[in-house]
């Protein structure tokens, strides 16, 4: 009740820092909207920011007492919302939300960009050196069809799991293996069109800019502008797939099983559909 109470005060607090620019700051919640594709775009743009790869410790630390502080309603005067959204911005791109414990460079979402910018570099140059013959080029372009695949065979066995569903006020209303099934299409669906963008986009960027007077005087400049294309290509590509569908999904309450439908009143329930 204590830490209710404090939490409580601090929202208060909070919203009396509000500004156009940041929303009153609210502890383990998204800034964003998500009941939007823009909103929930603007959230994992947040949360794959390249430059939270290079927080240091201390900031990190900084950050996390932070939070700390806000939760137990000790924060220091003059302290706003701003900088309340940029600390919990750190700690999930840092710490695992279990354990945290810090997780390792190449796993987190910030470091998509980082780790993946040498093998979109290495494919643009392995399609330069190797002309791809139309077969070949028709058997890349089908690659999104069986990557949805492979997550539904690797996951084959959450069909058989359960998926917790929560009401509006996030309480546990029970565990669905209907749920689970609509988390594991929506996760598929995303890695459908994850290599889509990467692979549709550029081709047609790249057919309009070698149009350009600079290109076609400039063949050289062909190489580096393809790979910077690739580049933007390959940052935006996550987090519009992972946008398309809400991280907290609804479903229908009539469409689950009875045991769940029938104790309650709600309409709609709740479920996390995972990454």
């Amino acid at each position: 009740m204590a830490d209710t109470a404090t939490t409580a005060q601090a929202a208060a607090a909070s919203a009396a820092n509000a500004s156009p620019d940041a929303p009153p700051f609210q502890l383990g919640k998204p800034r964003f909207q998500q009941t939007s594709f823009y909103g929930s775009f603007r959230h994992f743009l947040d949360i794959i920011y390249p430059r939270t790869m290079f927080v240091t410790e201390r900031r990190l630390r900084e950050a996390v007492q932070l939070l700390e502080d806000y939760k137990h309603g000790t924060l220091c005067p003059g302290v706003t919302n701003e900088q309340l959204w940029s600390a919990q911005k750190i700690k999930q791109t840092i710490l695992h939300p279990d354990t945290n414990e810090k997780i390792f460079m190449p796993f987190r979402m910030s470091g998509y960009i980082h780790f993946g910018t040498p093998i979109v570099g290495l494919n643009v140059l392995v399609q330069k050196a190797n002309k791809f013959t139309p077969a070949t080029c028709l058997l890349v372009q089908r690659f999104p069809v069986p990557t949805s695949a492979n997550v539904v065979l690797m996951r084959y066995g959450e069909l058989e799991e359960e998926t917790d569903v929560l009401d509006a006020d996030g309480n546990l209303v029970g565990s669905s293996k209907i749920a689970a099934r609509h988390a594991l299409l929506e996760r598929a669906l995303t890695h459908v069109v994850l290599p889509m963008s990467i692979l549709v986009l550029p081709p047609i960027v790249m057919t309009m800019l070698g149009k350009t007077a600079l290109l076609q005087a400039s063949p050289q400049l062909l190489l580096p502008v393809q790979s910077l294309v690739c580049l933007a290509a390959f940052g935006l590509a996550l987090p519009l797939a992972i946008s398309l569908f809400p991280q907290m999904s609804e479903i229908e309450t009539s469409q689950l099983e009875p045991e769940i439908a029938q104790p309650t009143s709600c309409r709609t329930l709740v479920y996390s559909k995972g990454l």
